[in-house]
């Protein structure tokens, strides 16, 4: 019995501290990406930030997720919305309250969806209008979001303009409503701490 207790620590204990100091090391890579950022050397933030995504798990929860948006806003800044998306999507799961990624997916599917509007125009299929139509259904909970906690003129009119453009008079109708409820809980700063 005793053999087989020095073993197993003789075994396992330097597993458990490679783990400790390779979470300590990626945390630290965390470290060098956000003062990389805050010293504005954008292209060695975008490097480290870019070595670090494949390690990401490693960090602590709250950093991680501040991580993602980070990136994201990156790839976003850098015109690589198809990159940035995931990041984002990962960070509306995790705080679903943070309305600054919302109004960043929104405006990211917004997008996509005008690209898809511009074609329809000549097309006559209906698969197109019906991923505009999904593309638009996707925006909309993000734009909302973001409208409940920060309003503003504009993102409302581009709500109830899609609303209109997709024919969806009930969720016009209790657009209020919806953004009453949604603004009782809004974040808008993430702590990585």
């Amino acid at each position: 019995m005793l053999k087989k207790a020095a073993l197993f620590i003789v075994v396992i204990f330097p597993l458990l501290t490679a783990r400790a100091q390779s979470a300590d090391s990626v945390y630290n890579k965390y470290l060098d990406f956000n003062l990389a950022r805050f010293q504005d050397q954008q292209d060695k933030a975008f490097e480290l930030g870019q070595n670090l995504v494949p390690l990401a798990d490693k960090l602590p929860e709250k950093a991680r997720i501040s991580f993602y948006f980070s990136i994201g806003k990156m790839y976003e800044d850098n015109n690589e919305i198809d990159k940035a998306q995931p990041f984002y999507e990962k960070v509306a799961a995790a705080v679903p309250d943070y309305y600054v990624v919302h109004r960043a997916l929104g405006y990211l599917y917004l997008d996509k969806a005008k690209a898809m509007e511009q074609k329809l125009s000549a097309a006559t299929t209906d698969s197109l209008k019906t991923a505009y139509v999904k593309m638009v259904q996707k925006a909309l909970p993000h734009l909302e979001k973001a409208q409940a906690c920060d309003p503003s003129n504009e993102t409302l009119a581009i709500i109830k303009s899609l609303y209109q453009k997709i024919k969806d008079d009930k969720g016009l109708a209790t657009l209020d409503d919806r953004l009453k409820a949604l603004h009782v809980k809004c974040l808008d700063i993430l702590n990585d701490y």
